[in-house]
Parts: C-alpha cells; sequence; structure tokens
C-alpha cells in the first residue's frame, strides 16, 4: 500500500491529465505537442507543464508555439493552476469564463490570439476570486467593456485589454475593489465617455493608458492625485483641458496627451517632474513660449510639441542642461529666430524635427557636436545659404534622413566637392526654386534610397552615375528644366528592377506636407516611384523601360516625348500610377496596359494617340479625362465612337474573357484608388 501511494504522488492526476488532453483535442494545429501529451504519461513531464512539489499542475506556458484552434473550458479543471500563458498563438473562439473567474489562476494571459466575442461580466455577487494579472491584448473581443467583473478580483494588480473593440466607459470600480491595482492598460478600443474622476482613488496607481478611443471631456483634476503615477498615456482621444495640476505627479516617468484638443501653456511646474523622460503633447491646441522650468527634467530623452501653436524666439530656452536628450520634434508650431546654440550640447541627440516653423538665418557648424544625429528635418522655414549648410551637415557621418525642402529659396544648388554623407539615406531638397545642376557630389552617396529635388529650376541631363546608386528606389525629380532624352542607364536602377530594401524604421516617423495624417515609419514604407513629370525631356519613352518591374508610380508628363508608347510599359504589372500626359505620344495604345491590374491613377491625355480606347478591361474603367485631348481617340467614353473596324474588342473576345479577372480588375482599381493614391501621390512632401 505504502507502494503505490508512492506512485501516485509522483504522477498527476488522471483528472488534471484529462483536462489537458480536452485542450490539445481542441487544438486544430498542435505544433508537434502529441509528441510529449500522451495519455498514460505524467503530465508533469509533457512540454510547457509545471507542476508543484506534490505533483499538482501549476503552470501552464503555451506562448509562441502557433497553436491554432479553440480553448477548451476543461483547462478551468485544473484546481492548483497558478498561471496560464497562450499568447502569441492563432487561438480563436471565445475565452472560457472557467478560466477568468477560476479559484486558482492568479495569471491569465492570452493575448496576441484572434479570439472574439463578448467578455461576460462576472456578477458582483460572486465569491472573491483569486486573479492578479489579466491580459486579453490584442484579440478580437467585442461588446461592452465589463464592469462587475472586476468588483470580485480582490486581487486584481494589472489588467491589459487594449487593441480590441470593446465599447462602453471606463469602469469606476478598480480601486475600490482592489486596493493594489496598478497598470490598467485599454488602448486601441472604442471607448466613449469621460476619464472617471474615481480612477484617483487608485493610489496604487503606476500606468494608466488609453490611448486611441473616443474618450472625451476635460482631464479630470483628481487623475493629478495618483502621486505613484509612472506613466499617463491617453494619446488620440478628444480630451479637454489644461495641465494644471500636472506637478503633483512627481513620479512621472512618461507623459503622452499627443492628438487631444488640450489647451494653454505648460507651466512653470513641469519642472517639478525630475524623472519625466518622455513628454509628448503633440498635435493639440497649446501655445505659449516653452518654460525655462523644463530645463530641470534632467531626465528627459523624448520632446514632442509638434503641431500646436507654440512660439515665440526658442534661443531663449536653455538645452544644455538636457544631456539625455535623444529626441527633439518642435514641427509645425511658431518657434522664429535662429536655432538656439544650447542645442547643439546636448550631445546624445540622435533626431531633430524643426520643420514648418519660422527659423531662420544659418546653420551653425556646432551642430557637428551631435556625433549621433541621424535624423534633421527643417523643412518649410526660412534658412538661407545651401552650400554651407550642406557642408556643415556632410561631417555629420551617422546622418541617414536629411529633410531640408522650402528653404534656401532662389540659390544655387552647390556643384563643387562635397565629401561625406556616407550613410544618407533620404535626401529631400524640394519647393526651393533652385538652380543650377543635379549635382556629381550625389554620385558618392551609396546608401541613398530616396532622392527628392521636385519643383526647383534644375537645368542639364539626368546623369549616367544615377544607376551605380545601388539602393535607389524613389525619384523625384518633378517640375524643373531638366532636358535631353531619358538616358538607357536610368532603366539599369537596380531597386526599381526588384525592390528588396529591409526594413528600417526612422527615429522619427515622416509626414506627408499635404496630409500630416499619413505617416511613413521607415523608408521602405515608401512606393518606388520614378517621377519625371514637368520637365522639358525629349526623345521617344526608352523600351527599356519595362525593366522597372518593382515600380509603382510612373510619371513622365508634361514633358516633350515622342513616338509611341513602348508595349514594355505592360511588364510593369505592379503600376499603381501611370502618367503620360502632356507629351506627343502617337500611335495606338497598347492592350498590354490591361494587365495592370492595380493602376488606380492613368492618365495619357493631350497627346496625339489614335485609334480605339479598350472598353473592356482595366482601361475601361478610367474616366474621360484620362483620355482628353487626343483627337484621333475613339470609343464609348469619348464623343468620337468608334466604326465596327476599329472596335478593339469583339463580343466574342469579350465574353472569354474570364470572370476571376473582371473581380481582380475591379479590385485592384477600387482597393488601391482609395487606400494607395495618397501614398503615390503626397510622398513627394516630406515634414
Amino acid at each position: 500500500m505504502l507502494l503505490s501511494l508512492a506512485c501516485l504522488a509522483t504522477s498527476c492526476t488522471e483528472q488534471e491529465s484529462n483536462a489537458l488532453l480536452q485542450f490539445l483535442a481542441g487544438l486544430s494545429h498542435d505544433n508537434g505537442l502529441p509528441t510529449s501529451w500522451k495519455n498514460g504519461t505524467d503530465c508533469c513531464e509533457w512540454d510547457g507543464i509545471s507542476c508543484s512539489s506534490e505533483r499538482t499542475v501549476t503552470d501552464v506556458f503555451l506562448a509562441s508555439r502557433n497553436l491554432q484552434g479553440l480553448i477548451a473550458p476543461s483547462l478551468g479543471n485544473l484546481t492548483g493552476l497558478l498561471r496560464l500563458n497562450l499568447s502569441y498563438n492563432l487561438l480563436y473562439g471565445n475565452l472560457p469564463m472557467e478560466l477568468v473567474s477560476s479559484m486558482s489562476i492568479i495569471v491569465l494571459d492570452v493575448s496576441f490570439n484572434q479570439l472574439s466575442g463578448d467578455l461576460p461580466d462576472i456578477p458582483s455577487s460572486t465569491p472573491a476570486r483569486p486573479l492578479q494579472t489579466l491580459n486579453i491584448s490584442s484579440n478580437l473581443f467585442t461588446g461592452g467593456f465589463p464592469s462587475t467583473s472586476w468588483e470580485v478580483m480582490k486581487n486584481l494588480v494589472a489588467l491589459n485589454a487594449s487593441n480590441n473593440s470593446f465599447i462602453g466607459q471606463i469602469p469606476t470600480v478598480f480601486c475600490v475593489s482592489a486596493p493594489y491595482f496598478a497598470a490598467l492598460e485599454l488602448s486601441y478600443n472604442q471607448l466613449s465617455g469621460s476619464i472617471p474622476p474615481g480612477l484617483g482613488k487608485c493610489s496604487m496607481l503606476t500606468s494608466l493608458s488609453a490611448g486611441h478611443n473616443n474618450l472625451c471631456g476635460t482631464l479630470p483634476e483628481k487623475l493629478f492625485n495618483i502621486t505613484l503615477l509612472e506613466h499617463l498615456c491617453l494619446p488620440n482621444n478628444q480630451l479637454e483641458g489644461s495641465l494644471r495640476g500636472i506637478s503633483k505627479l512627481t513620479n512621472l516617468v512618461t507623459l503622452d496627451l499627443t492628438g487631444n484638443q488640450l489647451h494653454g501653456n505648460i507651466p512653470d511646474s513641469i519642472g517639478e517632474l525630475n524623472k519625466l523622460e518622455q513628454i509628448s503633447l503633440d498635435q493639440n491646441n497649446m501655445s505659449g513660449e516653452l518654460p525655462s522650468t523644463m530645463g530641470s527634467c534632467t531626465n528627459l530623452k523624448s520632446i514632442n510639441l509638434g503641431r500646436n501653436r507654440f512660439g515665440g524666439e526658442l534661443t531663449r530656452f536653455n538645452f544644455s542642461t538636457l544631456s539625455n536628450l535623444k529626441t527633439l520634434d518642435l514641427m509645425s508650431n511658431n518657434f522664429m529666430g535662429k536655432i538656439p546654440e544650447s542645442i547643439y550640447s546636448c550631445s546624445n541627440l540622435t533626431a531633430i524635427r524643426l520643420s514648418h516653423n519660422k527659423f531662420s538665418g544659418q546653420l551653425s557648424e556646432r551642430i557637428g557636436n551631435l556625433k549621433s544625429l541621424s535624423f534633421l528635418a527643417l523643412v518649410d522655414n526660412s534658412f538661407t545659404n545651401i552650400t554651407s549648410t550642406l557642408h556643415i551637415l556632410s561631417r555629420s557621418r551617422n546622418l541617414t534622413t536629411l529633410l531640408l525642402g522650402y528653404n534656401f529659396m532662389y540659390e544655387s544648388l552647390p556643384d563643387g566637392t562635397i565629401d561625406g554623407f556616407e550613410n544618407l539615406q533620404v535626401l529631400t531638397i524640394n519647393d526651393c526654386s533652385l538652380s543650377g545642376k543635379i549635382p556629381p557630389w550625389i554620385s558618392k552617396l551609396t546608401s541613398l534610397e530616396i532622392l527628392a529635388l521636385m519643383n526647383n529650376q534644375l537645368t542639364g541631363t539626368i546623369p549616367d552615375w544615377m544607376s551605380n546608386l545601388n539602393f535607389l528606389f524613389l525619384i523625384d525629380l518633378f517640375n524643373n528644366s531638366l532636358t535631353g532624352e531619358l538616358p538607357i542607364t536610368l532603366m539599369e536602377i537596380p531597386m526599381l528592377k526588384t525592390n528588396k530594401v529591409e526594413p528600417k524604421a526612422f527615429p522619427l516617423p515622416l509626414y506627408s506636407y499635404r496630409s500630416l495624417s499619413l505617416q511613413y515609419r521607415s523608408p521602405n514604407s515608401f512606393p518606388e516611384i520614378l517621377n519625371l513629370g514637368a520637365n522639358y525631356f525629349t526623345g521617344a519613352i526608352p523600351k527599356e523601360i519595362g525593366q522597372l518591374k518593382a515600380l509603382r508610380s510612373l510619371n513622365l508628363s508634361f514633358n516633350k516625348l515622342t513616338g509611341e508608347i513602348p508595349h514594355s510599359i505592360c511588364n510593369l504589372t505592379n503600376l499603381q500610377l501611370l502618367d503620360l500626359s502632356g507629351n506627343h505620344l502617337t500611335g495606338s495604345i497598347p492592350t498590354g496596359l490591361n494587365n495592370l491590374h492595380f493602376l488606380s491613377e492613368f492618365n495619357i491625355s493631350n497627346n496625339d494617340l489614335e485609334g480605339p480606347i479598350p472598353n473592356i478591361g482595366q482601361l475601361s474603367t478610367f474616366p474621360n479625362s484620362s483620355f482628353d485631348g487626343n483627337p484621333k481617340l475613339c470609343g464609348p467614353m469619348i464623343a468620337h465612337h468608334c466604326s465596327s473596324r476599329e472596335t478593339i474588342f469583339s463580343t466574342e473576345e469579350a465574353k472569354q474573357i474570364d470572370e476571376k479577372v473582371i473581380f481582380a480588375i475591379a479590385f485592384g482599381a477600387f482597393f488601391c484608388l482609395g487606400l494607395l493614391y495618397d501614398q503615390i501621390v503626397l510622398s513627394r512632401y516630406f515634414g
């Protein structure tokens, strides 16, 4: 009998084994778990299972196993289970209430799955449950956010329900029922209403995040009574009010109120937050000058005050005390005067954006002190002396992104030697009315991926060396005075043939100048573009253009190009925009253009084309304006109808077109038109 008892003590119970096997049976993809999860063996030895010394299952850890299927309620039969982690899988269906209301589980993590449906409320009359940490983030839950469940979770410390589709209001009972409640994460849902003042009673709360919802009303003053709060993140709501009282949060490390409707200035008392590392107040209605007391926040690493109405002479603010500062974003405000010299004392700065302000003067050579600087955006100010600016910046060896557009008006782009910029990936010097030629020093920028020189007065030809820039995939030379024929060497650019740009994140996002809601987080998020429109190019479009199969936008409009549209353009099956308007092109429309199923913008107007316009397929989806100004064209969408012999498709041919192709055409046209037009057209404006 003693031997039998010893054997029983060395393995888990049959109840626990069956509970786990029922979970396994509910999976449609088990990723090899059955190799160790075998009936009749000790479940304490199974993969992902841990037991207590009494051989009771205490932990089920199966995160990131590529598991697919339903979560079986049988896991609730593991009466000694303390921690259940099924995160980062492909589990779907409901979350069994047997787990949420378990009498043993203290940590439940099912984040990053595809769980859906409502999360039912546990009645407040239910006996207290031991759950301490609940993470249901990044799923597909819908319905009203539970309110009474939290009343029975007396030990709750952390709740993460972010990135779902919950509606309703933020409950007020967290801290009343759970005195040790410390972290609430509700971002990326559809919650509405105001922030409940009752959260001010959460004396142990250290993190509050509810960004990207529909919250409104003023910031409750009682929120500033949570003196232990370290992270206050409420971005992209409709919150109003001011930052009066913020100084009470003396433990604050992160303050993110981006994208709300806050007003007033940054109070002088901000200087009392000596633990503050990040302040993000971007896109509000705030005004005034930067308080000098902010210089006392010596732990600051990131300052983002863009898209407000801050102003004044920035030279009045002393940056020299902010030795830990890494990113400074003051775009779209009313700052004026010169860039303060004290900024160049912030030796850890990696990213500076001062675009769309009223700065003026010349760039100081002291910017060379910023050895870690990789991102610099000075767009739309009144800076002068582009030659000096480029010589100074060329010494910043770590610079990868340089945005200089809308400055240096009517100066000349330097043609002499400029050494450096060996790591530069993005260069924009657009809308400056610069004269000169495309300078040879650009040929040395071997890491360059994006080159934007549009809306200047550059002359001369496109240099042959451009094809040697092996990583270049976006070329925008629109609206200059460039001449000559389109060089064959331009058709040899490697990344326009097959783009394999490795994803690399910008230190700060790039914005479209015309739509600040459009952000680009990395160079590879930009489309492959060749924009040579509005110049004086002559000759025929080279047939070699068909090699550029990675192109998503080709604009050759408003030049003096002649000859026929080369049939090789029909090979550019990734094209979303094709504009050949305003030239002297002749001949017929290549029927193969109907194979460009992703084409959402198409324009061949104002040429000398002739023959029928395809009355079926992709080209038939575009408006009359795409074909206007070609008196020899005929078709049902324009005034000149074709004769029967000119009809490009017979009735029989039309019948033979596969329905799947028609669907692909329609899908490509409408999807790309709705979602990709901004990327193609607006990507020319960098902020």
